[in-house]
């Protein structure tokens, strides 16, 4: 239980620290990408494969249901 409590911490965390390696908004932080990006890809068939795809599907489901407020406290949390 432990350890999946840590898993899903710093998978968190990466949200507000890893930013998009490719596209339109590469460089940016994966937690400030605007919602309608994240719409594009659910309409285009989905979310890259791997850890990338969890990430921005972690993203889209925070905003989505508007809890963004999740990813300020945890950007104050991460120093860069």
């Amino acid at each position: 239980m432990q350890d999946e409590l840590e898993k899903r911490r710093e998978l968190l965390l990466e949200t507000v620290k890893m930013r998009m390696p490719f596209g339109k908004y590469r460089g940016t932080i994966l937690a400030d990408l605007p919602i309608f990006y994240l719409e594009w890809f659910v309409r285009k068939g989905g979310f890259p494969p791997g850890k990338l795809g969890i990430l921005l599907s972690t993203v889209y489901e925070i905003k989505l249901n508007g809890l963004s407020e999740i990813l300020d406290v945890l950007k104050n949390l991460e120093p860069d």
